[in-house]
């Protein structure tokens, strides 16, 4: 068909492609949904706000307060705040998985049936650091889900939630898995599966089916800048969730492993300069002393490629590990130190509870990019009371930053040099015989100490 407007032809295509093609390219989603949607439950919460007595403002001594009192309107002691959310039925005895963060501070949890039948739930247990939390209501004979396995998605695969957005039960929405394996700020043991499926606020604690009619998510988290969906939603893998969900039902906590390393992401420019073929493993930027991995021998500047007989491919994928293996056992731990592979065991400790435990250090790697144009600095070497305070055998103070290149990289007065490579700096005249032996327009890797961070970044040396 073709139609003239503002003296251009358009061509309408709505003629040239066949029905059939069109209904191929389309997945059909009813089955589904008829099949899996009665194992999709609405979750209501309660929450009792207690307000302190008295008027706002204005202490009893005062003399207007009497008159406030007695004429103006008094602000009730409690207030009930509600919220909603979504959940799915795993066993037909009532248990059931939602987000953590759904049932935070609840004093009454409601679950709704899509057959409108009612129960009062209870938490068996939550984990703020997966956002996952497991309830139980007393019933029998109730509809559950099938689970799927994470690891076979494959990305532009369509996928479908089912939830309550602002309310609205039972509503579905479709899209297709956008990436797996993403690690979010402040999540570092969750290797979200990203979606374009339109979640809103309502949707937390649904699941994410695949097109077999299996769960391989739990809807968490979405990317906004209006409140609403912007096609960037991200899912907590179903196999994450349910080893959660038995350490939950079993002991009504989780336990994690921890080793004591802090560690940076390998760029290829670090790679280059610790002898790596590929930017692949966790470089290990600061070893917790008397932790698991100092006494399994482990050192700052090595790189872990295995872990308990499993690829350690990009940094994010350590803290998953470790986290998983149980406190206690022995880990076999496969690193390069000093352009060899090297074999060591470590014992797996117990990751404290939430709060208890020390921030890692932050990166400097945004701070020190690029730093040194052979060098264009000032340094001198640290005081025995300098390098007490520090806690350090040796480094060199920064004392002034010469070059615009080293300014522009970030590099301030007040940093202290502790290493190049594996070899750490004792000296003013052991660094200089240390950067006389790199070629010139080679990486190399400077462990940089701000404050109390301290991190590799890798420089390449000016060429001129």
């Amino acid at each position: 068909m073709l139609r003239k407007f503002s003296g251009l032809v358009l061509l309408s295509l709505s003629l040239v492609l066949p029905v059939s093609s069109q209904a191929r390219e389309l997945p059909d989603f009813t089955e589904l949904v008829e099949k899996q949607g009665a194992a999709v439950v609405n979750i209501s919460t309660t929450q009792i706000v207690r307000q302190a007595q008295g008027i706002p403002g204005i202490p009893e001594g005062d003399p207007f307060f009497e008159f406030f009192r007695r004429f103006a309107p008094q602000m009730p002691r409690e207030q009930e705040s509600q919220s909603l959310g979504s959940g799915f039925l795993i066993s037909e005895d009532g248990y059931l998985l939602t987000n953590a963060h759904v049932v935070d501070r609840a004093d009454k949890i409601t679950v709704r049936l899509t057959d409108k039948r009612e129960f009062k739930a209870r938490v068996i247990g939550s984990d703020k650091r997966t956002d996952v939390a497991l309830l139980k209501i007393e019933a029998t004979g109730l509809p559950k889900v099938r689970l799927g396995e994470p690891d076979k998605l494959k990305v532009g695969e369509w996928v479908i939630a089912i939830g309550s957005p602002f309310g609205f039960d039972s509503s579905v929405t479709a899209g297709i898995v956008s990436a797996k394996g993403r690690s979010l700020p402040q999540d570092n043991f969750v290797p979200f599966i990203q979606t374009d499926v339109a979640i809103n606020p309502g949707n937390s604690g649904g699941p994410l089916f695949n097109m077999n009619g299996e769960v391989v998510g739990i809807n968490s988290q979405i990317y906004t800048r209006s409140g609403g969906s912007m096609g960037l939603s991200f899912a907590i893998p179903i196999d994450v969730a349910i080893q959660v969900s038995d350490q939950l039902r079993s002991t009504g906590k989780v336990t994690r492993g921890r080793i004591g390393v802090t560690i940076q992401e390998l760029t290829r420019e670090l790679a280059e300069s610790f002898g790596l073929s590929k930017p692949e493993g966790a470089l290990i930027s600061s070893v917790e002393k008397n932790g698991p991995a100092d006494k399994a021998g482990i050192e700052a500047s090595d790189v872990i490629l295995k872990f308990g007989g499993k690829a350690v491919i990009s940094s994010a994928d350590l803290p998953r590990i470790v986290a998983a293996t149980k406190p206690g056992s022995k880990a076999a731990v496969e690193l390069w130190r000093k352009g060899e592979v090297k074999q060591v065991a470590v014992v797996i400790a117990e990751m404290p509870e939430e709060g208890k435990l020390a921030k890692a250090v932050k990166k400097l790697e945004d701070d020190v990019a690029e730093m040194i144009a052979r060098l264009g600095i000032a340094v001198s070497e640290l005081t025995r009371e300098q390098a007490q305070e520090l806690q350090v055998g040796g480094g060199l103070l920064v004392e002034e930053v010469k070059s615009s290149a080293a300014r522009a990289a970030g590099l301030q007065h007040g940093d202290v040099l502790l290493a190049i490579g594996n070899m750490p700096i004792r000296s003013l005249a052991q660094f200089n015989d240390i950067l006389k032996q790199v070629p010139k327009g080679r990486n190399v890797a400077l462990l940089v100490r701000r404050e109390d961070a301290a991190t590799y970044v890798a420089i390449r040396l000016d060429e001129k």
